[in-house]
């Protein structure tokens, strides 16, 4: 069963989704929490050392064409579990 806590879409430059992913990556690489908020809503995430990270590209066509990139961190409350030793590149 899935339950969403936190929801937030938005069209936006590409320079100020750029901003968000970074500040995300500067708050990870140091281990700190990520607080995601917007409006009366927020949420506060302590990500593990190593969680699940996933890249997925879709195309959807519906008339139109439709592109999208997901970057997706998972992991189970409490885990602590290492990942794969096989990294991702971005050129």
């Amino acid at each position: 069963m899935e339950e969403v806590l936190f929801e937030h879409e938005r069209r936006q430059s590409r320079e100020a989704t750029a901003a968000v992913l970074r500040d995300v990556a500067d708050r990870l690489e140091a281990g700190e929490a990520v607080t995601l908020s917007t409006g009366g809503e927020s949420l506060t995430l302590e990500v593990p050392p190593e969680p699940t990270f996933e890249v997925k590209v879709e195309r959807e066509t519906n008339g139109s064409t439709e592109l999208s990139v997901e970057f997706e961190l998972e992991w189970t409350e409490g885990d602590v579990e290492g990942g794969s030793d096989e990294g991702l590149s971005v050129e």
